[in-house]
């Protein structure tokens, strides 16, 4: 896939995470934008990736989504925010509510700030399945942060800065998902699962990576874009990474869920359906949103749930994905 922003001076917050690091490398293969902005908390990890990429259009910033101050100064010059930072692991987030709630609604609310007030062209809020029907807190702090990233487009109105939100369900290899898990428990000899039912959507880093740059050419401001990708069963990943392990279930944990859901019933209502993607739309704009003349209205009731799935990953692409992580 193409993408053509050469010319754009483009951030990302969070920049040194798995997300930001994909996003570099693609973005540099592409044809590198004029300036490329990595903001992030950690300087070790700002200059192992110096190392790695060492390209001149790079820049990197030590800062927190938490400071607007150090957000205006950053997005100085800039055309587009990519806002990738997050507290993510669902423990964490429950053990220190207090700390998420600074950093993935009120850094939220930095960042529009920030970008209306410097004059931003396009901002795109990375999302999550857990932020439907959420049943943590983690989940609760995003779907505020969806909130606030599509009614952002009410303060900088037609003509302003545009906001829009892409998400999407588990990143394959990410620090805290199943397959490291697995991976390092294979050794052990014992691999645990919550629950032999469980359900997720898949998606690999390149995927998700992709998806936010082609949602970026496509958005019109106020848009939640949520990609087709295909669903596994836990059982399948583990029969995938270490057939002959003996399994061990431990119960579901707090706060998690047996299966997720990417669309809601609610939602459907105002989503429309395309070949390799959902648009939900706003329910309610004041900004003079342009609402998509094209696409496949879904019907009554509709669902994109984990296990109601119309495409599954199979042991062998399962096996395939974790020998390329």
């Amino acid at each position: 896939m193409e993408f053509d922003l050469k010319d754009k001076s483009i951030m990302i917050t969070g920049g040194t995470g798995s997300f930001g690091r994909k996003c570099v490398e693609i973005l540099l293969k592409a044809g590198p934008p004029r300036k490329l902005i990595i903001l992030s908390r950690d300087e070790l990890k700002q200059y192992e990736m110096q190392q790695q990429f060492n390209h001149p259009c790079l820049r990197f910033f030590i800062g927190d989504v938490r400071d607007r101050d150090r957000l205006q100064r950053a997005m100085a010059d800039v055309n587009i925010v990519i806002h990738a930072a997050a507290l993510k692991q669902v423990p964490a987030c429950e053990r220190d509510p207090f700390e998420a709630v600074k950093t993935n609604i009120m850094g939220a609310v930095n960042v529009i700030d920030a970008a209306v007030d410097t004059g931003v062209e396009q901002v795109i809020g990375l999302s999550t399945d857990k932020a439907v029907n959420p049943a943590n807190l983690y989940g609760a702090t995003k779907l505020c942060a969806e909130k606030l990233f599509v009614q952002g487009n009410t303060y900088s109105g037609d003509g302003g800065t545009k906001f829009c939100c892409a998400r999407y369900g588990n990143v394959v290899g990410s620090r805290g998902s199943a397959i490291p898990l697995f991976l390092q428990q294979k050794n052990e000899g014992v691999i645990t699962v919550t629950d032999k039912r469980m359900t997720r959507f898949w998606i690999t880093l390149d995927q998700g990576v992709e998806f936010v740059l082609n949602c970026l050419q496509v958005m019109r401001g106020g848009e939640i874009f949520v990609p087709k990708i295909p669903s596994m069963n836990i059982m399948d990943l583990v029969t995938a990474i270490a057939p002959d392990c003996e399994v061990k279930f431990t119960g579901i944990r707090a706060g998690e869920k047996v299966h997720e859901v990417l669309i809601s019933p609610d939602e459907a209502r105002q989503t429309l359906e395309f070949p390799d993607m959902f648009v939900i739309q706003p329910a309610q704009s004041w900004w003079g949103y342009k609402y998509w003349d094209n696409g496949q209205p879904l019907s009554d009731g509709f669902q994109y749930g984990s296990e109601n799935n119309t495409d599954w990953l199979s042991v062998k692409q399962l096996q395939d994905i974790v020998a390329a992580v």
